[in-house]
């Protein structure tokens, strides 16, 4: 295990050893920055010089450069009863440290600017990080059960494996944070951001690191759910049920339109998609000939299952099969099969005609002038009641046979 460098550890310890709330603490503070900047200073102008060029020199971006970098070590260091808050820690290499407990039943470092630290497998015992800055930290691995990080930064911080079951991550900053690996079971995240967080896979072994995850304030009933990522659209249900309206408006009134619409089919999708919108519905649009960023058979299932009801341009088709394949077996949504005349379905198409009752019969066309007349009594109409019966086919109770019916009179 590595030492903590002597000179780095006396100047730390004598910022510690100040009476906290006092102008000892705050010349100790002055004291320790000041010794701080001038180490990570000369680390950056070692590293851009090389050992080499006029003694001093200082290029553009070195003096951002110096304030996160990684030129105090502390690695590997025992500390007791600290309590530190916002003091400058940002860049300190703290690998492996300990943060003991004694007298008090905490680690105060509220407000800490720990921007870029390194803290890889450190044991910090009931830290209180409120309000911390930690955007970019290496916090992979370290010991944080049940930790206070309300309003803590962790924006791009990796928390790979890293220990946070009963932590406090109320209104916490997790944006592009990697928590692969972290145990988060039983920990606060009301208000959590995580958008862009890397996760564990929901089938994947380490799914049960996210149990238990409090998604409600202090002050109300509790309410738990699995993921993080749950957790926060569970949040936005709970904190503004104007999202529950915005999700029903959706479900009813999403029309979704695929096809592979090309240059010279534009106009048709721009008709279809205006003369719907025109309806009052909320037509989206999946273009296959678009470039991929993701699955797109995920894709169209999300959004299949917002849908009132798909209109799917089978005309020329590409990757159309393939995606309505996946999808029309899983999704009980009217779907209106179009095509131009002349053309043909593809050659799987009538086992999903036969096999799913919300699949409608292809509707050929010879116009998209043609199509627009037609397009309340040959899609929309056709669509709804479709859709109302599923709804109804849904609605009815189970019905149990008995076997002593069949029996013959005795």
């Amino acid at each position: 295990m590595s030492s903590p460098d002597p000179q780095d550890l006396q100047a730390f310890t004598q910022l510690l050893a100040s009476p906290m709330r006092s102008p000892l603490r705050e010349a100790a503070l002055a004291d320790w920055s000041r010794y701080k900047l001038a180490r990570q200073a000369a680390h950056v102008r070692a590293g851009r010089e090389g050992g080499q060029g006029k003694q001093g020199t200082w290029k553009k971006g070195d003096y951002i450069a110096s304030l996160t970098a990684p030129a105090i070590d502390l690695r590997g260091a025992v500390f007791s009863d600290v309590c530190v808050g916002y003091a400058d820690l940002r860049g300190l290499r703290l690998d492996g440290s300990r943060f003991e407990l004694n007298g008090l039943a905490w680690t105060g470092l509220k407000g800490t600017q720990l921007r870029a630290a390194s803290l890889r497998g450190a044991h910090i015992a009931q830290a209180r990080l409120m309000d911390a800055d930690l955007r970019g930290a290496d916090l992979s691995g370290a010991h944080l059960v049940g930790a206070d990080l309300s309003g803590a930064n962790l924006a791009g911080a990796c928390l790979r494996n890293a220990h946070l079951r009963g932590a406090r991550l109320q209104h916490a900053n997790l944006v592009g944070a990697d928590l692969r690996g972290a145990d988060l079971s039983a920990s606060h995240v009301y208000g959590a951001a995580v958008w862009d967080a890397q996760v564990d896979a929901a089938d994947g072994p380490a799914a049960k690191l996210q149990r238990d995850l409090v998604v409600t304030p202090d002050d109300q009933a509790v309410v738990t759910v699995d993921r993080i990522e749950v957790a926060q659209f569970v949040y936005l249900l709970l904190s503004n049920p104007k999202i529950r309206d915005v999700i029903d408006t959706v479900c009813d009134k999403a029309v979704l339109i695929l096809g592979r619409f090309s240059a010279e089919r534009l106009a048709v999708l721009n008709a279809l998609r205006d003369a719907l919108r025109a309806r009052g519905f909320v037509p989206i649009i999946f273009d296959f000939d678009k470039p991929r960023s993701q699955d797109v058979t995920e894709t169209v299932k999300t959004l299949a299952g917002l849908s009132r009801f798909i209109v799917s341009d089978m005309t020329n088709p590409r990757s159309n099969p393939l995606e309505l394949q996946a999808t029309v077996p899983d999704f009980m949504v009217p779907m209106v099969p179009i095509l131009a005349a002349g053309e043909a379905p593809f050659a799987m198409f009538r086992d999903l005609w036969l096999k799913y009752p919300w699949v409608l019969d292809p509707l050929e066309y010879s116009s998209t002038a043609e199509l627009l007349s037609v397009l309340d009594a040959a899609i929309v109409a056709p669509a709804l009641a479709r859709h109302a019966e599923l709804l109804a086919q849904r609605a009815q109770s189970l019905r149990v046979r008995r076997a002593a019916d069949y029996l013959p009179p005795s």
